[in-house]
């Protein structure tokens, strides 16, 4: 019997586990079952769950529809995490409850920004420049 697992192994479930616990965040939130003010005004995307390597710890990103009350709803998330870390426990299957910890997504943030530095003319010319010098 095969007791160690590779580095591939271990990353890989990393990312299904992260998924899974991504999944049932996402229905509970969707469905209402979290009973709070502001969750059940905002619609909330769980944009990514990362594991840590021992699978304690669950760091999920979420970004609310339209960016709108980020602080309100992190804030209102992590008012309710006894009860959403309940809530996976008992639907995600694992040796201990994953402690759950709510951080705002900023890569969509980060994506437009970059987005906004590329469509600079400035940077539009040097990028132009570059596909020509090698004629």
């Amino acid at each position: 019997m095969k007791t160690t697992t590779t580095t591939e192994e271990r990353s890989v479930r990393l990312l299904r586990v992260g998924e899974q616990v991504r999944h049932v965040l996402s229905e509970i939130l969707q469905r209402g079952d979290v009973h709070d003010e502001v969750l059940a005004k905002h619609m909330v995307s769980i944009t990514e769950v990362r594991m840590s390597p021992d699978l304690r710890h669950a760091t999920v990103f979420v970004k609310p529809l339209l960016g709108k009350d980020e602080e309100v709803v992190i804030k209102a998330l992590r008012t309710n995490t006894a009860y959403l870390q309940r809530e996976v426990a008992n639907r995600v299957k694992m040796k201990y409850a994953a402690k759950l910890k709510f951080l705002a997504d900023e890569s969509f943030d980060e994506g437009s920004h970059i987005d906004k530095l590329l469509r600079d003319p400035k940077v539009a010319q040097d990028l132009g420049d570059e596909d020509g010098a090698g004629e």
